[in-house]
């Protein structure tokens, strides 16, 4: 077996990415004597916009000890119960996708298909009356979820939104209070061999060797792309949009427990609460609207006061073809890009320090270890850019280029029949390595009032006027239950509250 032996980790780049990597492994390698070392320059900044996540960040830092409330209050972070999706089907329409269920599977049978025979029996109820993630999020409300919920009607998650530089601290304490050696430094050249990386350079001529190269050096790839030449798969036939300006405003008004994503004629905008500020973007595609049309789109929707010039990046969504390649790991941006809809850019760096620990179950590695490393990454990808796809492909706007090139796009061939399947007869193809569910997949196709053609007829055997009642109980139950909960901003005020930002 071809075993690769590992005495030293080198890490290139700090930011959220670097710096939960760090501190992830300094604790998964405590017992071993495994020397981590970071290098970052203090006058490099990054990117800096990863402010709102998926609920999978609270297991990941549960993990190392910490607690959802003093995380939140160390990094000025709210509450997120899911994203708001505005003018994205039509303009003046808005949905949520939460993180939770919608009502509860009975008999084997998907909740959304005694739904689908409720509405022929003419109920007017939404699916999102069901959800109880939804209901609290329209009203601004927050509770952290029972841990013995009654039923799946209550069945909810939540995630953050946080500053994405003081959570990247946050992990830079642990890990240097757990061995992670710190080199402030930047890097002039990297030397490479037949192994990968070999060294690197240090601009006062330090030499930093290592075992394990992993690179989080964002959007630059210096390891993996400028000194490998690792190769890159390009998704913007699907993607298309290939650039973003971003800007901090104050925060006007009470926080909402919900990000917004807000379509425009050429992309979208984000607008993220935290308890100090927002954070504001504007994703949008090159080839339909200029930079300062761009820039002032945005500007113009912003509600607050800006804190800053606006600042603009381009990207091409896609992802590495190989985000191990020899002896080097891309972690983050550097393994690839897909824009912020659906807040996973810090989900997928939490997915890739997961596979690395995965592959160390020994302080060595093996061929396969890498070979499987590679395939779960593609994987993870590729779904994930299907279901930002999926936003696109359902809108009904016609009032842009854009719009019309993805609505005549065909699609991946692994979506395609994932949205047939469910088109045909309301089924949820799950394929290995999804981060989204099919309660998510189920938020979208509803949000853009996708239906399927026909529900399982199993359904015909209850009763009409049982379901029907059962229908209403369900949301007189959700009703209640968010009635009595208090507002994110008093959960905040109450629980979280940080100290006035500088």
């Amino acid at each position: 077996m071809d075993v690769h032996k590992v005495n030293s980790i080198v890490i290139v780049g700090g930011g959220t990415s670097g710096w939960m990597t760090a501190a992830s492994l300094s604790k998964h390698f405590r017992k071993t004597d495994i020397k981590i070392t970071l290098v970052e320059s203090s006058e490099i900044g990054s990117v800096g916009v990863g402010e709102a996540t998926i609920p999978t960040l609270r297991r990941f830092y549960a993990e190392l000890g910490m607690n959802d409330l003093a995380v939140m209050k160390a990094t000025q972070a709210t509450c997120k119960l899911g994203i708001q999706f505005e003018d994205w089907r039509k303009p003046g329409e808005s949905f949520i996708h939460p993180f939770g269920l919608y009502g509860q599977k009975a008999n084997g049978v998907e909740f959304h298909h005694y739904w689908m025979r409720l509405k022929e029996l003419g109920d007017t109820s939404e699916l999102a009356d069901y959800s109880l993630g939804v209901n609290l999020a329209r009203q601004s409300k927050f509770i952290e979820p029972s841990p013995n919920p009654p039923s799946e009607l209550s069945v909810y998650d939540w995630a953050l939104h946080f500053d994405a530089a003081l959570f990247a601290k946050l992990m830079r304490e642990y890990a240097t209070e757990h061995g992670v050696t710190r080199i402030d430094a930047k890097i002039d050249r990297v030397n490479t061999g037949a192994a990968g990386i070999d060294s690197l350079v240090l601009e006062d001529g330090a030499l930093v060797a290592g075992d394990l190269f992993i690179d989080c050096s964002g959007f630059k790839a210096m390891l993996i792309e400028q000194s490998l030449h690792t190769g890159y798969h390009d998704w913007s036939e699907w993607l298309v949009c290939d650039s973003a300006v971003a800007v901090q405003s104050t925060r006007e008004g009470s926080a909402p427990s919900y990000t917004v994503s807000r379509a425009h004629k050429a992309g979208w905008q984000w607008r993220i609460p935290l308890q100090h500020r927002a954070g504001n973007g504007h994703v949008f595609c090159s080839r339909y609207i200029s930079d300062d049309e761009a820039t002032a789109t945005l500007t113009n929707n912003v509600a607050g006061e800006l804190l800053h010039e606006p600042r603009r990046f381009s990207f091409t969504a896609g992802r590495r073809k190989l985000a191990w390649n020899k002896n080097c790991i891309a972690v983050g941006l550097s393994a690839g890009f897909l824009e912020p809809l659906e807040s996973t850019s810090i989900a997928l760096i939490e997915t890739a320090i997961e596979k690395i620990r995965r592959a160390f179950a020994k302080p060595w590695y093996t061929a396969q270890a890498v070979d499987n490393f590679n395939d779960l990454t593609a994987q993870e990808y590729e779904r994930v850019r299907d279901f930002i796809i999926l936003h696109y492909k359902l809108s009904e706007r016609d009032d842009g280029e854009l719009w019309r090139y993805c609505r005549d796009m065909p699609l991946p061939d692994m979506l395609r029949k994932k949205v047939a399947a469910f088109r045909e007869q309301g089924e949820f193809i799950r394929y290995p390595v999804e981060i989204f569910g099919p309660p998510s997949w189920l938020a979208i196709y509803d949000g853009f009032h996708f239906w399927p053609e026909r529900y399982d007829q199993r359904v015909k055997k209850i009763d009409s006027q049982y379901l029907l009642t059962a229908f209403k109980q369900m949301r007189e139950s959700v009703a209640t239950a968010v009635a009595s909960v208090q507002s994110h901003d008093d959960f905040i005020a109450e629980h979280c509250a940080a100290e006035p930002s500088a």
